[in-house]
């Protein structure tokens, strides 16, 4: 069998993330203290620690089969790279933002501006889609400062929390698009490999369904079962258990996380008793 070759960034909020997901999947990673390159003891599957801009090149090259990056990369370096899988963390935006004293009505009024950003294809496509021209100071780090040093009028940057245009005396005045973190593929990919990283990617699905729900179990008047299973229709069916106490019964289910506390309420309000609402590690389905 062969060995599937996956990239991850080598430091940075990715890299915890990358790391996670792979070990909550199952796979253990034999990585030590500064190894650029690590393989998995327990899955066909050899790890590639890269400078996070590099990966999409890779990607493209078939140097490595996979990948998880951030999907505002792609957009920047590759494009015709397929992502199979969202995965749902290192959350961001890739927004345009200007100093808070400018007043900015609409996209029209950054034509002629400088715009200083580590993602010139993504300015290049925006702007020609509002049809608007700005001259393009490309740079690496520390963009948000253009402004204040004044190498730039305006800037195209990641934002997550809004903290460091804060801090820069900036505002976001446009969303170009959100990204996250996603597992992609190159096209470059072996019919073998292929098969590993489908095992991999119902690994991974499995983890995600798990991340997003919680088992819940309660006690449940008869006569009110299929009002409960009503409310909870996450899987195929509620598990339903008799209680010693006559006319009562156990029910088992999975409920959704984002919608938690209001689901909790009309279970509540349906008749449920002594709920319990535990972690789920996989769920397979």
């Amino acid at each position: 069998m062969s060995t599937l070759k996956i990239a991850i960034q080598k430091s940075g909020r990715l890299n915890e993330e990358s790391i996670q997901i792979l070990k909550d999947a199952g796979i253990s990673i034999n990585n030590g203290i500064d190894q650029l390159k690590a393989e998995a003891s327990n899955f066909p599957l050899e790890v590639l620690y890269l400078r996070n801009s590099d990966i999409p090149q890779y990607l493209i090259d078939g140097v490595v089969d996979i990948a998880i990056v951030g999907d505002n990369l792609l957009v920047e370096k590759g494009k015709n790279i397929e992502v199979i899988q969202k995965l749902g963390f290192s959350k961001c935006k890739v927004s345009v933002a200007v100093p808070k004293a400018f007043e900015y009505n609409s996209v029209k009024d950054l034509n002629g501006l400088r715009v200083a950003t580590s993602y010139p294809n993504t300015v290049i496509d925006f702007c020609a889609e509002h049809g608007v021209t700005v001259d393009i100071h490309q740079i690496s780090g520390s963009v948000e400062i253009a402004p204040n040093i004044g190498l730039a009028d305006a800037i195209v940057d990641i934002v997550s929390s809004g903290s460091t245009l804060f801090k820069n005396n900036l505002k976001e005045v446009e969303v170009i698009f959100k990204s996250e973190a996603v597992l992609a593929v190159s096209p470059k990919v072996s019919p073998e490999s292929q098969k590993i990283i489908d095992t991999l990617k119902f690994r991974i699905e499995s983890v995600l369904r798990a991340r997003k729900s919680k088992y819940i179990l309660m006690n449940v008047p008869n006569d009110k079962i299929e009002a409960i299973g009503k409310i909870l229709p996450v899987l195929k069916s509620l598990t339903v258990m008799p209680l010693a106490q006559e006319g009562w019964s156990s029910v088992h289910s999975v409920i959704d996380k984002d919608t938690f506390w209001e689901v909790i309420d009309q279970l509540k309000d349906a008749g449920a008793e002594g709920i319990l609402v535990c972690p789920i590690e996989k769920m397979v389905l």
